[in-house]
């Protein structure tokens, strides 16, 4: 199942340079199975045509109060009954302002005033505007009522200066749009550590062995908590992947440095998802200098510390969950472990199953629980997976 399966969303778009940027935020709500329609002011359209957002739509960009030629009775309102979200990005310190002192001057600020459905902004303007006074009052103001806000991120913007202003990643854009949605703030006021990706260990300053780990499940765990309002901290090997702008994000590079971050958090929290491929083993000795080619190579390898084991003889959490990566034997290993290390729950799945594994963006999930039960889920995306994992440990908390 798509993350915005089924909902309907207003995507309203105002006149700032960001403007295009709003054909892919477009896309990306289509992607996850939203059905869009694109309210757009005047300045926007000098930005982006009309053409441009209903080639990507397939439906009319309604920009106009009072069109000619058409019979629109009271349009605003029922596409403001039609949605399930109305999304202005990127929205302009004059969009918020006028909304913020109820001014309904144009479609998209009557649509506005008229919704009864959640109200998403995610403004783009210089530096300078984004730190007056009375833009911040404004926002402070909408705010309180309920109106929701996506932080502008810094870097580089329109005018060639550098600072706040810029608006925020896509991701960070969709990962608000869904929790809004959701509005399940199941996890509210509960702290969550989570490990995601590999860890590394070196062999000398050129090498090192790993695994094929990617962090998909360790970010998509990370990311379905925050939507639900917990407190995020996500300790992750090298990875690639983008965590969402709510989660507090650790980065880690050995087993060891991945156990003395796990043991600092995990004592305070409710629960620990050790999503992680932590490596078993390591060189007992590193080489200072580059191992030569010519001189040949022979390492001879330690255990690492087994970071769960030491979690169950520490203050541990209300709940512990941990991953088991198998190729034979599955349901017995992850038992085992299950027993072993003092879990309350863990995931395993089987690097042959297809769908499954590292590096894919679905996963093939059982989990056992300590109670004995054990629920098996079919092959789901990642996020889903996250999501069911996260009912699953509702249910204990």
């Amino acid at each position: 199942m798509k993350r915005l399966e089924g909902s309907h969303i207003v995507l309203g778009v105002t006149g700032s340079i960001s403007a295009y940027k709003a054909c892919m935020i477009l896309r990306m709500l289509q992607k996850e199975g939203a059905e869009v329609r694109v309210v757009a002011t005047e300045n926007a359209l000098k930005f982006v045509s009309p053409l441009t957002f209903e080639t990507l739509s397939g439906a009319e960009v309604v920009h106009e109060m009072f069109p000619e030629h058409k019979t629109v009775k009271t349009r605003h309102i029922s596409l403001a009954e039609w949605a399930d979200a109305v999304l202005i990005a990127p929205a302009t310190a004059n969009c918020i302002g006028k909304i913020a002192s109820g001014i309904a001057d144009d479609f998209l600020t009557t649509l506005v005033i008229a919704s009864r459905s959640p109200v998403i902004f995610a403004p783009a303007m210089d530096y300078q505007m984004v730190q007056n006074v009375v833009y911040l009052d404004n926002c402070d103001k909408l705010a309180t009522m309920g109106y929701h806000f996506i932080p502008t991120e810094e870097g580089p913007l329109a005018s060639g200066a550098t600072g706040p202003g810029r608006l925020a990643r896509y991701e960070s854009i969709m990962h608000k749009v869904t929790a809004v949605i959701e509005n399940r703030p199941s996890l509210m006021n509960k702290t969550i550590i989570i490990s995601a990706g590999p860890t590394i260990e070196p062999i000398d300053p050129v090498r090192f062995i790993s695994n094929k780990s990617t962090g998909k499940m360790g970010f998509a765990l990370a990311e379905a908590a925050a939507m639900r309002g917990a407190d995020v901290t996500l300790i992750t090997g090298p990875s690639n992947l983008e965590a969402p702008y709510t989660v507090r994000r650790i980065d880690v590079l050995t087993a060891e440095e991945m156990k003395k971050e796990v043991l600092n958090r995990c004592s305070d929290a409710d629960v620990l998802i050790m999503a992680a491929a932590v490596s078993d083993f390591r060189p007992k000795n590193v080489n200072m200098e580059k191992i030569k080619k010519y001189g040949g190579m022979e390492l001879v390898m330690e255990k690492t510390d087994d970071i769960l084991e030491e979690v169950s003889r520490a203050k541990r959490p209300r709940v512990v969950v941990g991953f088991s990566m198998e190729t034979e034997d599955g349901p017995a290993r992850a038992m085992k472990k299950l027993e072993k290390k003092s879990l309350d729950m863990i995931c395993l799945n089987n690097l042959n199953e297809e769908g499954a594994g590292f590096g894919t963006d679905t996963n093939r999930i059982t989990l056992f629980m300590k109670n004995g039960t054990q629920e098996k889920l079919p092959l789901l995306s990642k996020f889903e997976a996250a999501r069911k994992i996260l009912e699953s440990i509702e249910e204990w908390l």
